[in-house]
């Protein structure tokens, strides 16, 4: 896949100018979006999404396309997930509804510019050393065994990481605990504090970082191009904001939802050993020659996600029903 110099230019410009969009038409005055504006602006960004992979298609042919299909509903199904810690964030801050838009917008360019620095260091480890992909998909299956431990515990680890980081940011800043705005910093008596804004926003990028560890593998295992991987990642955090006032009160509902990425890590993880032992260079395994296993194709994996997360997400909702059922 060729990608040049000018299309990266101009890729990176179309993105950074629908964030500037964003923030000028929704953030710039705070409000509590309806759920009208947040549905259509939604369903906006999921369909530039899609539109950009027909794009994908029409230049660079249908495997690419599939592969960042496949990387694209796979980074949305992990940023949904991330929308939980996100709303836990919130409540743990006392972030008024009206001021989240912006802190969530923060963090979500926060998340993408560190994205980035990884796609970077991974596709140059990548190119490197065959072998990364052992590591890759060790840690994938690692990360898939530490979300299925902690489903339904995830308000309880979040709070004690968020306390953390609390803890250490008022032992180097100047805090208050009161809300000036929406403004991260502002002054009491004459001296420069940090408003709860700025620390929540702290942990969202805290968050974001974590995150960043966990998808940038999960993609590598479903395409190799750092363009595509680049593209899937922003236009999965596109819109993210938007989604987050969408679903905010079904997300209590997706019971099953880490038990479904769970299940993606892992599938990615195994996917990505059989392709580390294909391409094996290790001296110490097979003498260093490449090992005839079976490799998932791309169309195989986009079935494998997307029926994990019909599963999950049907599975959740019957259940969530049923519970309703039985409390009335």
């Amino acid at each position: 896949m060729q990608v040049t110099a000018l299309v990266w230019v101009i890729t990176a410009v179309v993105i950074l100018g629908l964030f500037v969009f964003d923030f000028f038409a929704h953030v710039r005055t705070p409000h509590d979006p309806s759920f009208k504006e947040s549905g259509f602006w939604s369903a906006v960004y999921i369909s530039i999404a899609l539109l950009f992979g027909l794009f994908v298609a029409w230049q660079w042919g249908g495997v690419y396309a599939g592969e960042y299909y496949a990387g694209f509903v796979t980074e949305k199904a992990l940023s949904v997930d991330n929308l939980f810690i996100f709303l836990i964030i919130m409540t743990t801050f006392a972030v008024p509804r009206i001021y989240q838009q912006k802190v969530l917008l923060i963090g979500i360019v926060l998340a993408l510019v560190m994205r980035g620095a990884f796609i970077a260091v991974g596709a140059a480890a990548i190119n490197a050393f065959s072998w990364v992909f052992y590591l890759f998909g060790a840690f994938l299956i690692y990360t898939a065994v530490n979300l299925l431990r902690e489903s339904g515990h995830e308000a309880e680890h979040e709070e004690k990481r968020d306390s953390r980081i609390v803890v250490l940011a008022k032992r180097f800043l100047p805090t208050t605990d009161h809300y000036d705005g929406d403004k991260l910093i502002t002054k009491i008596d004459g001296k420069r504090v940090v408003t709860p804004l700025l620390l929540a926003l702290l942990a969202i990028g805290f968050a974001d970082l974590l995150f960043a560890l966990d998808s940038i593998p999960a993609i590598y295992g479903l395409t190799q191009e750092p363009y595509l991987v680049f593209t899937a990642n922003a236009f999965a955090l596109m819109g993210l904001r938007q989604l987050y006032f969408l679903i905010g009160g079904l997300l209590d509902r997706l019971v099953y939802l880490s038990y479904g990425l769970s299940a993606i890590l892992a599938f990615i993880g195994v996917k990505l050993v059989l392709h580390a032992l294909h391409e094996n260079t290790l001296p110490f395994i097979n003498g260093g020659e490449h090992v005839s296993v079976p490799e998932i194709s791309t169309v195989l994996s986009l079935s494998v996600i997307i029926g994990i997360l019909t599963i999950a997400t049907v599975a959740s909702l019957i259940r969530t029903r049923n519970r309703d059922k039985a409390e009335q």
